[in-house]
């Protein structure tokens, strides 16, 4: 899959975060905003959930990623490094296609922030009723 020296850049988006990822062959190294992952995404359940398509695809060891992230929250971010590593491998290897579908990594994630509505204090929080 990967004799050669391999380098991709693609794009991930998730609610208001941006993702440039970098892929290229190598050890498994993975640092986001040139930090290693265990320093920027604190949790497990973040780190865990931006490496997975690695991690489905047997790949881990193969390539070492590196991510600029910006906008948004953690939650966000480690969705959008998702989205990149994923993309990433399919323009790497067609043959992951359906592997990566079936998981839901090359689908992005459409949800947003619901604005605020007119008359209350956010999109769904109403004031509280007084009845005398």
């Amino acid at each position: 899959m990967a004799d050669t020296a391999v380098k991709v850049l693609t794009t991930g988006r998730r609610k208001k975060s941006i993702a440039r990822v970098f892929l290229a062959s190598g050890t498994g190294k993975i640092t986001v905003n040139k930090r290693p992952i265990e320093d920027y995404f604190k949790t497990q359940t973040l780190r865990a959930a931006a490496v997975q398509p690695l991690v489905i695809t047997k790949n881990s060891d193969k390539f070492d990623v590196s991510a600029n992230v910006n906008g948004g929250g953690m939650s966000g971010q480690a969705g959008a490094v998702r989205l990149g590593i994923a993309r990433a491998l399919l323009s790497i290897d067609e043959g992951l296609k359906k592997l990566l579908r079936a998981n839901g990594f090359l689908t992005r994630d459409p949800r947003g922030r619901e604005r605020k509505k007119y008359g209350q204090k956010r999109a769904r929080r109403r004031f509280q009723y007084t009845k005398r």
